[in-house]
């Protein structure tokens, strides 16, 4: 983790940017020396294993103040379980109103302090990815803020294509989320730069911060390539992606802390990576549900 790839991300992310540490796989160790180089926010796919980690004795005495966000499918028969853990500051797949609802139950029962959500919108229309239709982001939105008292909605999340060429021309994924959110801010009223936007990973981040990202998803970047242990595709947990997507390529990369707000979302920022290849892939679906791709790279 070093210094100058550090200084190289944060001049580039110049103050707007949250980095999610996405360390799905990687031991506690890992997670450790992470949060000792400054990361703060970290950001976890399967369920089990957020349980597990978010209750790690060693993680609790040595990481205080850590922020989880978590980044995969979720279905409602588990997500009563995620609500209730206080370091949970965001779910970034909020997907229909009865997830929502099912969160919103949990969260108030714990007595936690409210717990933010950002509606994720499938941008690119394609059926292996999660997430609702443009149209139908802001009826969501609307939902949280109006019958969720224990839910904050924060903004939008997308994963889009994977593959596009930016020699083309923009990615027309980040621009429609981009379109989206104004679309959604105008018809709940509010101002767009109060929603925020998560999209890009470690193969994409730094067109996505140009196009207006607050919110970086980057994992095999800063924790190098992930072993699977129990599947080809996760670990006890069944995956609605393949074990590594193009461009995941082993490294290191620095993290470090940042201070500031990135719109509405709850939690300190963090900002740290490395310019580079693909990291990690999206997953979390559990078997009984058809599989679909998440919100981490």
């Amino acid at each position: 983790m070093g210094d100058d790839t550090l200084n190289t991300f944060q001049e580039f992310c110049q103050h707007h940017t949250r980095l999610v540490a996405v360390s799905k796989t990687k031991p506690v160790e890992d997670i450790i020396q992470a949060y000792d180089a400054g990361q703060r926010v970290f950001g976890e796919n399967y369920v089990n294993e957020l349980l597990e980690k978010a209750s790690n004795k060693e993680l609790l005495e040595l990481c205080p103040d850590i922020q989880w966000h978590f980044i995969g499918r979720l279905q409602r028969n588990k997500a009563s379980r995620v609500a209730r853990l206080s370091a949970l500051t965001t779910v970034e797949t909020l997907d229909s109103a009865r997830l929502a609802d099912t969160l919103n139950a949990a969260r108030e029962k714990a007595d936690l302090a409210p717990l933010g959500v950002m509606v994720q919108v499938n941008t690119s229309n394609e059926p292996n990815k999660g997430g609702v239709q443009a149209e139908e982001a802001a009826a969501l939105a609307r939902h949280v803020r109006t019958e969720c008292p224990a839910l904050v909605f924060t903004g939008l999340m997308t994963i889009g294509a994977f593959d596009h060429d930016l020699s083309v021309g923009p990615n027309p994924d980040f621009q429609l989320l981009m379109r989206c959110r104004t679309q959604v801010a105008e018809e709940l009223g509010v101002d767009c730069h109060q929603l925020e936007i998560s999209m890009g990973m470690s193969a994409d981040y730094e067109h996505a911060i140009m196009l207006g990202s607050t919110n970086v998803r980057v994992g095999s970047q800063i924790f190098g390539a992930r072993q699977y242990k129990n599947t080809s595709n996760g670990p006890a947990e069944s995956s609605g992606a393949p074990a590594a997507e193009s461009g995941d390529a082993p490294g290191k990369a620095a993290v470090g802390p940042r201070t500031g707000s990135a719109g509405s979302g709850g939690g300190s920022q963090q900002q740290a990576a490395a310019p580079g290849g693909h990291s990690g892939d999206p997953g979390g679906a559990e078997p009984a549900e058809p599989a679909r791709l998440s919100a981490v790279q």
